[in-house]
């Protein structure tokens, strides 16, 4: 409640909290019905108690309980911390906790302050104010001036740990069909020892006596030939080159057997600090104008056409293809790059049809934080493929680039810097793929984790992510062919890329709603 308001609004509250009617739900004249069972009741009755014990004044409406089965009174905590459990958790009982704020900003700070997303709604004149809190305020649906309003047209359901999916609409359907090119996926891991599921740093990178073994790489100068500057490959977070906190490389093979480079060998505090970048970064990419957004994409197809021949010599040496498949490849980089920049501006939502009198606006937001392991096949067009879809529609991004082939995701590091693509907004760790993934998807504060890799490790995502109803993308160890524009772009892509959110809005000022 707006602070000018408070005390005027509670005192009307507790009135009205007097006069409700406890009892048989079955009865037409009560407004509140019975609890599910006795440890439901016993939690509520924990809440309030805490909620007690911290100095926050509860009132409970007077008036006789039912005898015979679980009621809980009416129940109004004010005077609470914004820590308190009962603040930040969801009660499931007829407990209310009110809490008064001074401006729209602080308002969207204190609704934003829970694991949980699944409705909202805002209450006030003023439309524009009403439209850019319903918009900041990470919920599934949100209702103007009204609430609990439904209909099978809109899809309904939650951000964060209140879930991912939708009960109606088309989004309701998306769950249950996949890609026409795909075919049903029988994913066979056996058993997955979670506990121990890619847990060891470094387990995988074979012991490299020294480093002599390295082809040094030359330079063409007067007519003779000079060694060139060793490169050292580090990580990229935060708009920055870093160095891996563990201070370990990996080595990365050619085509012919031979080490042609070492990269940073990532650990579990690379993970943290990279996420910590991408959220500082995600707000305001999120904000970005949509025109803006696609500009920067633009610049980075650009800009990496001007390496053309360098990054396709890079990627003939490491996977043994011919020069004009490489070529190929960094062609379909650019071409999706600019595919996925014409993107920026066009899935942004729809108004539903439902029976609302008034306008009922599907808004499609980013998902937030986004991991994203990506496959060995095709290492160029892939990583392309996969980041670019998530940033366009306003995410940040962890990437993993392949394992085996990484150097072409490090390459394009100059790529972003010249490309006025703001730090952070894209991070890359290089190592294990599981391992790094492992973490990805264990981290509480990302919101989803894309992985292409093997069976065994998508089963380990999925069974990870349900601790905080983190949403996964995983391919089950199936490949996909990355140079068809069916399984390499499409909407597929945009629907992992962002959530659902239904704006309810009313009318009613000239004719009754």
């Amino acid at each position: 409640m707006q602070e000018s308001i408070a005390e005027d609004l509670i005192r009307r509250l507790k009135q009205r909290m007097s006069h409700l009617r406890v009892g048989d739900s079955l009865d037409k004249c009560i407004d509140v019905g019975a609890l599910v069972d006795e440890s439901q009741k016993k939690t509520i009755s924990e809440f309030v108690e805490e909620a007690r014990s911290e100095g926050a004044e509860v009132f409970q409406a007077p008036g006789p309980l039912p005898k015979k089965g679980l009621y809980y009174l009416p129940t109004l905590i004010t005077g609470v911390n914004t820590t308190s459990r009962c603040v930040r958790e969801e009660i499931f009982g007829p407990v209310l906790v009110a809490m008064s704020f001074r401006t729209a900003k602080e308002a969207i700070s204190l609704a934003n302050n829970t694991p949980y997303g699944l409705a909202a709604s805002v209450w006030t004149e003023n439309l524009p104010l009403a439209l850019e809190v319903a918009l900041s305020i990470k919920a599934g649906t949100v209702w103007v001036n009204g609430h609990n309003m439904f209909d099978a047209a809109a899809g309904f359901g939650g951000y964060k740990e209140s879930g991912f999916g939708r009960d109606g609409g088309k989004e309701g359907l998306y769950e249950y069909v996949r890609p026409s090119w795909e075919s049903r996926p029988k994913p066979n891991p056996g058993d997955v020892n979670y506990k121990t599921f890619a847990v060891t740093y470094g387990a995988d990178v074979p012991p490299i006596p020294g480093q002599k073994d390295i082809s040094a790489s030359v330079i063409q100068v007067h007519d003779s030939q000079i060694p060139s500057v060793d490169r050292t490959y580090k990580l990229y977070y935060g708009g920055a080159q870093k160095r891996p906190d563990g201070m370990y490389s990996r080595p990365i093979f050619g085509s012919d057997g031979n080490i042609i480079a070492y990269v940073a060998d990532s650990s579990r505090k690379d993970v943290r600090n990279a996420v910590e970048a991408a959220h500082k970064a995600a707000p305001g990419w999120g904000k970005r104008a949509a025109h803006n957004r696609a500009q920067i994409v633009y610049y980075m197809a650009e800009n990496l056409e001007l390496r053309r021949e360098e990054v396709a010599q890079r990627l003939s040496s490491l996977t043994g293809q011919s020069k004009d498949k490489a070529l190929q490849e960094v062609d379909l980089s650019v071409q999706r790059l600019f595919y996925w920049g014409a993107y920026c501006d066009k899935y942004g939502g729809t108004v539903q049809e439902t029976l609302l009198y008034g306008a009922t606006v599907l808004i499609r937001e980013p998902v937030g934080v986004v991991g994203i392991a990506c496959p060995d096949e095709n290492p160029l067009l892939s990583f392309v493929s996969l980041f670019a879809p998530a940033i366009v529609r306003g995410n940040a991004v962890v990437v993993v680039p392949s394992e085996k082939f990484p150097l072409p995701a490090l390459d394009f590091y100059q790529v972003f810097d010249t490309s006025d693509l703001p730090g952070g907004v894209v991070n890359i760790l290089t190592g294990g793929r599981d391992h790094l993934s492992k973490y990805l998807v264990e981290h509480q504060d990302i919101q989803a984790m894309w992985y292409f890799g093997s069976e065994e490790g998508s089963k380990f995502m999925e069974w990870s992510s349900a601790e905080n109803c983190k949403r996964t993308w995983v391919n089950y160890g199936l490949t996909r062919d990355w140079e068809n524009p069916q399984e390499g772009e499409g909407e597929e892509f945009l629907y992992h890329a962002t959530q659902c959110k239904n704006i309810w809005i009313p009318m009613g000022e000239i004719f009754a709603n």
